[in-house]
């Protein structure tokens, strides 16, 4: 069997890398090309371009990048012609797989979306390139589910992916001793995997850090870097500030183990907070114009997952176009300093893990694919018990 998989971001790297081992597992001499990272290239693939690389949010990165993505597309498109791949698999990043869902369905190629992207959220209407190109989105979240079924669009319950990631990880023990023993109360700083994501965030976390250790002076901070050129700029934007704080790469799971509360930036990781049962502030700054585009299109209550798996506000949100460290602060310190404050929302992360945070959603969609495209005649499959 070959699969053609496409993932444009270090999430859906990751995703992607544990969904083909899962394929692995069950289909002996499994084959898959597409676009991805160096996790997917570990588990297998073979890439036409380390597209998850080139993650982009914001539209000034992306026309920065328009020559080498027009590229990457022809890339791909003449890859999936020639190779005739039994399916593509698009892993979120909407904005670039759209024009891969596209020139597979018009190969004749099926398309399954993988944790798609949250068109409920802020494009309803771009539903439609759903209904036209995609057989079958896998969904992730109980509620969308609902919501793409009531439009039209085939869909298959998996549940979310990072919890499988989650249920992988080894903690440092060691590590969390370590921070443990320095005594004091921690406070981690997530402040995004995406360059602009950091630029944007950690100098209102920094901020919002200052005014804790005023209110709490024995508190500590650790943050959480993705790679080392952004340890860098963190550790540039401490230098200075006098704060307590440690700077680490890729010990995102330990830090957020360590920490009593947490400041985050909304993605995938406030499913990780969640799991691990920690009271985090969900911040995203951006521009004054990207703030009122978003106005015109964001259709849902919240931008973090777990308020929005709860429906209710467990996580305070700010998607803000403002220095608010104030606010951001007092949220942090009422947890610090009223146990019973924070209690009450590991309460509720508790209730929402033993509903929502069921791990094995990367088997469950091998499972499906495989049984799906034997049902609908591409090529019989032979699975492994």
């Amino acid at each position: 069997m070959h699969l053609f998989i496409s993932a444009g971001e270090p999430s859906g790297d990751l995703h992607g890398a544990n969904l083909i081992r899962a394929l692995g597992d069950r289909q002996p001499g499994l084959r898959v090309t597409g676009l991805g990272g160096d996790r997917m290239r570990a588990a297998g693939a073979d890439l036409v371009f380390p597209l998850a690389d080139m993650a982009a949010m914001w539209v000034g990165r992306v026309v920065r990048n328009l020559p080498t993505y027009f590229k990457v597309l022809r890339q791909s498109d003449i890859r999936i012609r020639s190779d005739r791949p039994d399916a593509v698999v698009l892993i979120d990043c909407p904005g670039f797989n759209w024009h891969i869902a596209k020139a597979a369905h018009r190969a004749g190629v099926p398309v399954y979306y993988f944790v798609p992207p949250q068109l409920w959220a802020w494009a309803g209407w771009r539903v439609s390139k759903m209904q036209r190109w995609v057989r079958t989105v896998m969904t992730a979240l109980p509620f969308e589910d609902g919501w793409y079924r009531d439009r039209g669009v085939e869909t298959h319950y998996i549940g979310h992916p990072y919890f499988d990631e989650i249920a992988e990880q080894v903690v440092d023990r060691e590590f969390v001793a370590v921070q443990r023993r320095a005594g004091g109360p921690v406070v981690a700083l997530l402040p995004g995997s995406r360059n602009q994501e950091v630029t944007a965030n950690f100098p209102l976390m920094l901020a919002a850090a200052e005014r804790v250790r005023s209110a709490v002076p024995a508190a500590r901070f650790l943050v959480a870097s993705f790679k080392e050129s952004q340890a860098r700029t963190a550790r540039d934007l401490l230098a200075g500030t006098g704060l307590p704080a440690e700077v680490h790469v890729g010990r995102t799971p330990e830090i957020i183990e360590s920490a009593d509360a947490c400041i985050a930036v909304s993605g995938s990781v406030g499913l990780e907070l969640m799991t691990r049962l920690k009271p985090t502030v969900v911040v995203y700054k951006v521009a004054p114009f990207a703030r009122w585009v978003s106005r015109q299109f964001i259709t849902c209550r919240y931008i973090s997952l777990v308020n929005l798996l709860a429906d209710t506000e467990v996580f305070p949100e700010y998607l803000t176009t403002r220095e608010n460290p104030d606010e951001v602060a007092g949220h942090v310190i009422g947890w610090l300093t009223r146990p019973s404050a924070r209690e009450a929302v590991v309460t509720t992360l508790r209730q929402l893990c033993d509903r929502a945070a069921v791990p094995g959603a990367c088997e469950r969609a091998a499972d499906f694919l495989l049984d799906d495209l034997s049902a609908r005649g591409r090529k019989p499959v032979s699975r492994v018990a």
